[in-house]
C-alpha cells in the first residue's frame, strides 16, 4: 500500500552544484549556473520546493531572475538561508561580534533577506550562527555574547512579523563551541525572546551529532510552544556532520522520527539537506525522498493504537518486536 500524503519536499539548491571540502577546495564536479541547478532539480520526483542561500544563489541584483526561474520551473522557495558563516568578516562572530559595525551588518543582512523572502513568496528564513562561538577557554565573555545574540535576534524578529525565523543549532563547527548548540539552548533562547515568528529549524544531522534523539527533539519543539518551523533531513555517524543521504545509517531512529512528526501534526516542509560531494545530486535527492516516503508508508501500515500501547508500556521487548514487525512485515 502506497502512503498517501500531502507533505511537501524541498531541498537546498546547492545539492545540484559542485561542493568543495577542505581537502579539495575546487570540488569534485563541474560548476553549474543557477539555471542549470534549477533544471537538475526539476528531474527529482516529488520535489516542489527549493532552499536558497543568500549571496550564493540569491541577492538584491538577481531577484527578478530567481523569480523567473522559480515560476518557469514550478518551484516554491521553501526557505532562505542567511550567509553569516562563509565570509572572513564573520570570523569572530556575527550577532555576537564585539565590533559593533560588523554586528550591525549581520543584523541588516538578515533584514535584507527577510524582504527578499517576501518578494519570492517565501515565508521563512534560516539563521545559523555558525561563527558565533569560541574555540578556547577565557576567550569570550559568555554573558555579554549571549545578550548580544538575544538583542540581535529580537530586533530581526520584530522587523517584520510576516516572515518566520528558524533558528538552526549545531554543537560545533566551524567553531569548537557554537553558542546556539543544542535543542535545549535554542528553545530557551526562543522562550526568552518570545516572538510568534521565531522558532526552530531542526537539522536532524546536527541533532544526531549532538547525541540527541531526533524524535525527542521534534517533540520538545511541539511541547514548548509548537516551535518546529522547518526540518533539514540527512544522516551521519554521529561523529561529524556528514550530510549523507536520508536512511544511510539511522533507519530505526528515522522510523521513530517519522512517527512523531505525524503525531505532532508537523505540516512544514520536509527539506533534504545533503552534501553529495561525489554522488549524483539528482539521484541522491531522489533516494532520500524515497526513503522518507517508504518510512512513512511503514508507519501507516501499523495501527496507531498499537504503537501508542507499545510506547505507553515502556517495555523495550515490545518496542523491539514492534520495530521488527514494521521493518520486516
Amino acid at each position: 500500500m502506497e502512503y498517501k500524503s500531502n507533505i511537501k519536499f524541498s531541498t537546498i539548491l546547492s545539492s545540484f552544484g559542485n561542493q568543495a571540502d577542505r581537502f579539495c577546495q575546487s570540488g569534485y564536479k563541474s560548476s553549474k549556473t543557477i539555471e542549470e541547478m534549477f533544471i537538475l532539480a526539476k528531474k527529482v520526483e516529488d520535489l516542489s520546493g527549493l532552499e536558497l542561500v543568500g549571496n550564493w544563489h540569491v541577492n538584491e541584483e538577481n531577484i527578478d531572475l530567481i523569480k523567473k526561474y522559480k515560476n518557469e520551473y514550478s518551484f516554491e522557495i521553501s526557505c532562505i538561508v542567511i550567509d553569516l558563516f562563509t565570509q572572513a568578516k564573520w570570523q569572530k562572530g556575527s550577532f555576537s561580534n564585539k565590533d559593533n559595525n560588523i554586528r550591525k551588518q549581520a543584523i541588516e543582512e538578515v533584514k535584507k533577506y527577510m524582504d527578499i523572502a517576501k518578494i519570492l513568496d517565501c515565508s521563512l528564513i534560516d539563521i545559523w550562527l555558525g561563527q558565533d562561538g569560541y574555540d578556547y577557554s577565557f576567550q569570550t565573555d559568555y554573558i555579554k555574547s549571549w545578550n548580544m545574540i538575544i538583542e540581535g535576534i529580537s530586533e530581526c524578529a520584530g522587523y517584520r512579523e510576516d516572515v518566520k525565523i528558524g533558528l538552526e543549532y549545531k554543537i560545533k563547527e566551524p567553531r569548537t563551541h557554537c553558542f546556539i548548540s543544542t535543542i535545549g539552548k535554542t528553545l530557551l533562547l526562543i522562550e526568552k525572546i518570545n516572538r510568534k515568528n521565531l522558532g526552530v529549524l531542526v537539522d536532524v544531522g546536527h541533532a544526531l551529532y549532538s547525541y540527541e534523539n531526533m524524535a525527542e527533539t521534534v517533540s520538545l519543539c511541539k511541547l514548548f510552544g509548537n516551535k518546529l518551523f522547518h526540518i533539514h533531513l540527512n544522516d551521519n555517524y554521529r561523529l561529524w556532520d556528514d550530510d549523507m543521504m536520508v536512511g544511510s545509517v539511522h533507519i530505526v531512529e528515522y522510523l521513530e522520527l517519522m512517527y512523531w512528526l505525524k503525531a505532532i501534526n508537523y505540516d512544514g516542509w520536509y527539506s533534504i539537506d545533503i552534501y553529495p560531494f561525489r554522488e549524483d545530486g539528482v539521484g541522491a535527492t531522489n533516494e532520500s525522498i524515497k526513503w522518507i516516503k517508504e518510512l512513512q508508508n511503514i508507519i501507516s501500515t501499523v495501527d496507531e493504537k498499537e504503537i501508542e500501547e507499545v510506547i505507553n508500556s515502556e517495555d523495550s521487548i515490545k518496542s523491539s518486536s514492534l520495530i521488527r514487525k514494521m521493518l520486516f512485515r
